[in-house]
């Protein structure tokens, strides 16, 4: 049975936004954040939030964002993460990472 050239099955895009709770502004947390995503390959935003929180966007694949939940739980040495919000969201199409705020 002949194939078809060129054809690959789509990889599924997931998304989720993330609030982090504990010492994670002023501290280093939203540019932690960047770089891991970059390292990971996952798209989104991360911003600091009027409350003291961090909120991020992840989109990626299961494992790529699994691996950026892995890293908000850690935080860069000086923050302390006490507690994470996940919600499962559909994805948007980003492009990049970013920090906006």
């Amino acid at each position: 049975m002949r194939g078809k050239i060129g054809v690959s099955k789509p990889i599924e895009s997931v998304a989720r936004r993330f609030e982090v709770f504990g010492r994670v502004q002023g501290v280093g947390f939203r540019y932690f954040v960047q770089r891991a995503a970059v390292e990971f390959g996952v798209f989104g935003w991360v911003r600091n939030r009027p409350d003291g929180s961090v909120e991020t966007w992840a989109e990626g694949t299961e494992e790529q964002v699994g691996r950026m939940r892995t890293a908000l739980r850690e935080g860069p040495r000086i923050s302390r993460v006490d507690r994470i919000e996940e919600h499962p969201t559909g994805a948007a199409g980003y492009d990049a990472f970013r920090i906006t705020g």
